[in-house]
């Protein structure tokens, strides 16, 4: 077994490190979801809090770490007589991404279950983790019903394993830790909701800090026992201070003051629901108890908002995550409760924020600003140092009569902000997938309505009932039965197949040359792909962009799941010069081939968003169709919109969605409250493409 890296050895990361020990002394508080970019020691940090965990007696041959002194009374492997008990170390599992559900909750003995009455159950991994530390790294990648058993698990305590109407239930109480790098997608505001406490990590940009890691790192790879035991006095302190605290803990007092205080910042920051509330007081409780104390103080709340407040402000995918401090130390100072131990919300420097922990770094210079009020700051400065009107490709005049300025020509323009989004017609693939579980397309996936049975390939996973009680029926006599209940044999066991929603990759191929240049008209745009990227955030789809104009076309975004960065590339998309509408359609369909080799389940919907022009070059429109052919022939699912405008329409992007196989919206037609049947009429397209 390898050494872990000492907890205490970690340099930096104080929040991180005291989010995790918050935990360890209480850990009703909910868990930490560490976000961060990677090479940050998130999961060496979350490794080594393991380390730390007390000891815990166990009963004698109990699979689910019952406790002897109060065992669970539905443990399956109970009734528990007062006797035998072990003391063993703290269990860290992890959960891999890939993993099924019967792996995460446990599975049944389907065929005994039927054949035999018994409730046959191998434990899962929430089993595993109980009284220990659940860790999933990269959270965000994992399957939502996964996402959603484990946080039901972790607030209710308790598992519970349903199969055709045979269940079972055990404890599962864990602390439970998930790790993130934001690059690669979000998790949504309700799951991130569910987490206690967020943290976010960056590397250091300080040259000394980045050289005792560098130094640390690899005297431990050198000789990992002998680095710990460098390390073994200062995990024995924090091992004894985490005790200490958990005992310390039921005797914190919670004044009304600071409840007051705790109820008025969650009002403030316009927090929904009640969850932060709560764990706003149960972490207060925690610090108070971590620093020794037995009194809730103002610096324990600041610190508690600090930490469970920033991702629950999180409204959509394009939404950072933060807290304006300026704002909470108003809040805290305004309601500051009159039972306060000390009136000075300053925290001190040898609390709980000192060597354990502490406050992030505050800013330099005006102080910090709300991010929604920044962005919009630096939008509108952004705006005001370029000129209000623009020109058009080959020298044209603006359209919506603006003037051009004088000798701008093909000039490229500079990036305009995004319209307002706003709700979208559902766009999807036509036919039935097997891609991972998401929301556009229809697909074969573990959950969903029943469609069918069929032999099981490997693990029965879901039962169909009544296509195996026909496949045992005829049997019966020469099985011998005699009795009332049925001889089912491994035979018999139909898997039920299952229809749900897959999650598709959408390859917006974005028109930003000359003729899309009309400020007006390019905000209008970057408004419909914004809305577009919302609604494939909420479907669970990955996401790229293709941009062309001038000569070339440029994968602006590889395809991610990470929408944010999509709409990050989207606003600082600049236009001008000519429409090489042939080299946007052929780098699209590059990135389709590249990416059916990386993943072939994963089927594509394009979305070219043009007025359908092409210039420049010899032949452009005869090679723009070409180049559309080809998704044709391969039965391409596409989505024309249409952002043609003024009073004078060539239907260009009509005759490039036939080329395609697809269909063509316009900009007004793509809004959800504007026609029906948006979804039949690309399908219909597309199957007769195909």
């Amino acid at each position: 077994m390898s050494t872990p890296f000492p907890f205490t050895a970690v340099v930096g990361q104080d929040d991180l490190r005291l989010a995790l020990l918050l935990n360890a002394v209480s850990p009703a508080v909910g868990g930490v979801l560490v976000r961060g970019e990677k090479g940050t020691a998130k999961s060496t940090a979350v490794r080594a809090l393991a380390a730390l965990m007390p000891s815990l007696d166990v009963v004698c041959g109990c699979r689910f770490s019952c406790d002897p002194d109060s065992p669970d009374p539905a443990c399956p492997d109970g009734p528990h007589e007062p006797g035998a008990f072990e003391t063993r170390p703290a269990r860290m599992v992890e959960l891999p991404v890939g993993a099924s559900e019967d792996r995460l909750v446990g599975a049944l003995d389907i065929e005994r279950a039927l054949a035999e009455g018994v409730k046959a159950f191998e434990p899962g991994l929430l089993a595993g983790a109980h009284r220990g530390i659940l860790y999933v790294d990269e959270v965000n990648l994992l399957h939502d019903h996964l996402v959603d058993l484990l946080l039901d698990a972790a607030a209710m305590g308790a598992s519970y394993v349903e199969r055709e109407g045979v269940s079972v239930r055990h404890a599962a109480r864990f602390l439970l830790v998930g790790t993130m790098n934001p690059e690669e997608g979000e998790l949504r505001p309700q799951l991130l909701d569910r987490f206690g406490l967020t943290v976010e990590v960056a590397a250091s940009r300080d040259p000394d800090q980045r050289v005792e890691v560098v130094r640390r790192r690899l005297a431990h790879d050198d000789d990992p026992a002998g680095f710990a035991e460098r390390w073994a006095d200062e995990e024995s302190a924090v091992r004894g201070r985490i005790v200490a605290a958990r005992k310390l803990l039921p005797s914190v007092r919670l004044g009304d003051g600071a409840l007051r205080q705790i109820a008025a910042t969650c009002a403030a920051f316009e927090v929904d629901g009640m969850r932060a509330d709560i764990v706003m007081a149960r972490t207060a409780t925690a610090l108070a108890a971590w620093a020794g104390r037995t009194d809730v103080l103002a610096e324990d709340v600041r610190q508690a908002a600090l930490l469970a407040l920033p991702h629950r402000r999180r409204r959509n995918p394009f939404d950072a995550p933060g807290l304006d401090e300026d704002k909470l130390d108003e809040t805290l100072e305004e309601f500051g409760g009159s039972d306060d131990k000390d009136p000075d919300p300053d925290p001190d420097p040898d609390g709980p924020g000192g060597g354990d922990g502490g406050q992030p770094p505050q800013s330099d210079g005006d102080g910090p600003r709300d991010d929604d009020t920044a962005a919009r700051a630096e939008t509108d400065e952004s705006t005001q140092s370029t000129q209000s009107t623009e020109g058009t490709e080959n020298g044209e005049g603006g359209e919506g009569g603006e003037p051009r300025p004088a000798g701008s020509g093909a000039a490229e323009q500079s990036a305009v902000r995004a319209a307002e989004p706003f709700r979208t017609k559902v766009l999807s693939v036509p036919g039935i997938g097997e891609g991972a579980a998401g929301r556009r397309s229809r697909a074969r996936t573990e959950h969903g309505r029943t469609t069918g049975a069929r032999r099981p390939r490997g693990t029965l996973t879901k039962l169909h009932l009544a296509a195996t009680v026909m496949a045992a029926a005829p049997h019966q006599r020469e099985r011998g039965r005699s009795g009332r209940g049925l001889v089912v044999r491994r035979d018999d066991l139909r898997q039920a197949t299952r229809e749900g929603r897959e999650g598709n990759l959408v390859l917006f191929v974005v028109d930003a040359s000359g003729s899309m240049a009309a400020r007006q008209r390019m905000s209008a745009v970057k408004g419909a792909v914004l809305s577009l990227l919302l609604d494939a955030y909420q479907r669970r789809d990955k996401v790229g962009l293709v941009s062309f104009r001038g000569t070339t076309a440029d994968l602006a975004l590889p395809p991610t799941s990470s929408v944010d960065a999509a709409a990050v590339r989207l606003e600082s998309l600049p236009t001008g010069g000519r429409t090489p509408l042939a080299a946007g359609l052929l780098k699209a369909h590059d990135v389709l081939r590249i990416e059916r080799l990386r993943d072939p389940a994963r089927r594509a919907l394009v979305v070219v968003v043009t007025d359908g022009r092409a210039t420049g070059g010899p032949e452009p429109v005869a090679l723009a169709g070409r180049a559309a052919r080809l998704f044709a022939a391969e039965g391409i699912a596409s989505v024309v919109v249409d952002c043609e405008s003024g009073p004078v329409r060539l239907g260009l992007a009509g005759q490039l969605a036939g080329e395609l196989g697809g269909t063509a919206v316009t900009l007004d037609e793509l809004r959800a409250d504007s026609i029906a049947g948006l979804v039949r009429d690309v399908q219909g397209t597309s199957r007769r493409a195909a």
